[in-house]
């Protein structure tokens, strides 16, 4: 199939004709011919431009603080702290920004100018190619897991084309109880899942971990596929965002990933509603914004997307890193060092910035949350042996980084907090205050709320937006509650990272095993387990504050001191099943799904009745 002759993009109106005729014009485009790479380059100068325009600010802002009464040693940590810590912030509030200013703030279509591609899902053109639909599990209950992949065949099937869609189990389950219950459901829910065309597969080795799982699948049972889909075990999909793919990838065999934007399934888990109502009024312009500069050397995520499977399979195999574990060895964060070995293999990796048709599970507590973020900061920080690969587009290279930056944040947060406590108890002539010190957390933890403020903004402009979330008077009060729980819960998160770093240098390593996804009630006991040192550091801070400027000061610290003294009851609270559903009930921080009903998602923590009212 032909690529679509719509337009382009906005910036370059004329060139999808003049590439079809000039061949000369092709050395200018990205391999699939989606841009030219000139306009490309520009935006990359424009977004560096506005990054570091805004850390300059920032920087001569701290200098013009820490500068007054002459530098000292605690100074000097401080401000390399905010160095290190500053960049993943300002990134963040450039592409919220950007993206904002592509979907309210120019006339032509935002998705024309950021996201190309999306033209082909349009055409409505029948589909021909083969896709194997793998989803991976490992040591979950699996009931969960395979009722979303019959939901999955259902809609599929419901197309006319799920004949072309295989479905496969791809278990590196270890618990013997887990995998008997994997295949004794497997066994009454084949026929449903395709018959002959599904598969189940336990490896008796898990050398490799999720991605050695991949890709022995990709080596084996998958070479009969032109194109892959990974799921992972909290994943679903809607047909219409499955054949979205498989149309854009038939119409552009140059392109070798194309991720969509998965976003967290309605559920009745309190902190699971807080934490997904704040990433989903602000992913559409944070991602609309990535998409405008990163555009062929875009992101994956690891699920949810669709794969040229030769391509991955020829060109995606991970080297072991040298090193013992848990920075050396097999690569636990494999999917971004994935995607930028296929833009280097001259396919593109796109991404589609549009909401809708792509879930997972949300965390159902603080503690399932912290669990899965040490995770990925392990394998992030293994990123730090991958910076030498050869050959890397050098958006690639800066995507590692950027990697790696999500998670020396947090520490230089805390480094930054523990500086300032320590004004208390060493000699150390002039600087700052002690409470203006540990103020700067909040401060810069204040600038980091700022993309959901433009995501805030998005849906306050787009029309219908704030129906989708309830009403006006419903979305601002989930903004104001969600604003909250964000407060509270970043310096609880910034020191579980911390210490777990600290802990990663002395050569502890996270345990690869599977995650919770059921709403459960998190004990005290349990809690105070995981969040002891929290509370401990909230009380040297307050501490340090009242012995040396008096409780006068604890005015500046106070959301710093109030998120890390409560972390035990902030974790039990937002894990109450009662209050969840309560909020649930109100209609608060509801998701889109909740208040527009789409079909299929009642069996996913959304009740019908629930939709039948919420939308009334």
């Amino acid at each position: 199939m032909a690529p679509p002759t719509a337009p382009l993009a906005a910036d370059t109106p004329s060139l999808a004709t003049k590439h079809d005729k000039f061949p000369s014009f092709r050395g200018r485009l990205t391999p699939a011919g989606l841009q030219d790479r000139k306009v490309l380059a520009r935006r990359r100068l424009i977004f560096a431009a506005l990054c570091a325009a805004m850390f300059g600010l920032l920087t001569i802002g701290i200098i013009n603080v820490f500068g007054a009464g002459g530098w000292v040693a605690t100074e000097i940590i401080i401000f390399a702290a905010f160095v290190l810590g500053a960049p993943w912030t300002i990134l963040g509030i450039v592409n919220a920004a950007v993206g904002l200013w592509l979907l309210h703030g120019r006339r032509r279509d935002a998705m024309e100018v950021a996201a190309p591609h999306l033209a082909a899902s349009q055409t409505g053109e029948p589909i021909r190619t083969r896709t194997a639909v793998a989803m991976t599990v490992r040591n979950e209950p699996p009931r969960g897991s395979y009722e979303k992949l019959l939901e999955m065949r259902r809609g599929l099937d419901a197309t006319g084309y799920g004949h072309l869609f295989h479905f496969f189990i791809l278990s590196d389950t270890t618990d013997p109880e887990i995998a008997e219950e994997e295949e004794r459901l497997f066994g009454e829910m084949r026929g449903a899942l395709g018959g002959a065309t599904a598969h189940y597969r336990r490896r008796s080795s898990n050398v490799g971990f999720k991605a050695g799982n991949v890709r022995d699948f990709l080596m084996k049972e998958g070479r009969d596929y032109p194109f892959y889909l990974p799921l992972d075990s909290d994943s679903l999909m809607s047909a219409d965002a499955v054949l979205r793919l498989v149309r854009i990838m038939e119409a552009y065999p140059r392109i070798g990933i194309l991720q969509t934007l998965a976003t967290g399934l309605p559920t009745k888990s309190l902190f699971g509603r807080l934490f997904s109502f704040g990433m989903r009024h602000g992913m559409r312009s944070f991602t609309l914004g990535s998409a405008w500069w990163q555009g062929d050397c875009g992101p994956y995520w690891g699920h949810n997307a669709l794969i040229r499977a030769d391509v991955f399979r020829r060109h995606c195999r991970l080297p072991v890193l040298p090193g013992k574990p848990p920075l050396g060895g097999h690569i636990l964060s494999h999917d971004q060092i994935e995607a930028t070995l296929v833009r280097r293999a001259g396919y593109e990796v796109r991404v589609v910035p549009v909401e809708g048709g792509s879930w997972e599970t949300m965390p159902p507590t603080l503690t399932d949350h912290i669990g899965r973020e040490l995770r990925w900061c392990q394998g992030n920080l293994q990123y730090s042996k991958l910076l030498g690969i050869r050959g890397l587009k050098t958006v690639s290279y800066l995507q590692i980084i950027i990697a790696l930056m999500m998670y020396v944040g947090p520490v230089a947060w805390m480094v930054m907090t523990a500086t300032a406590v320590s004004k208390a108890f060493l000699p150390d002539p002039g600087g700052i205050d002690l409470a203006i010190g540990m103020a700067m957390f909040f401060v810069m933890f204040g600038i980091s709320l700022v993309p959901k403020l433009f995501g805030m903004i998005d849906v306050m402009l787009t029309r219908g937006g704030v129906r989708a979330y309830g009403g006006t008077g419903r979305f601002l009060l989930s903004c104001l509650a969600e604003a909250v729980f964000s407060i509270l819960m970043a310096p609880v998160i910034a020191l579980h990272v911390s210490i777990f770093v600290v802990g990663l240098l002395f050569g502890r390593s996270i345990k690869w095993g599977g995650q919770n996804r059921d709403v459960y009630a998190l004990s005290w006991r349990g809690a105070a387990r995981s969040f002891w040192p929290q509370t401990l550091f909230g009380a040297a801070i307050v501490a340090a504050i009242v012995s040396t400027i008096g409780t006068g000061g604890l005015i500046w610290a106070a959301p710093l001191v109030a998120g890390l003294l409560g972390a035990i009851p902030f974790a039990v609270i937002t894990s109450n099943c009662a209050l969840g559903e309560r909020a649930a009930a109100a209609g608060l921080c509801a998701v889109p799904e909740e208040v527009l009903p789409t079909p299929g998602l009642g069996q996913f923590g959304l009740e019908p009745e629930m939709e039948t009212r919420l939308a009334a």
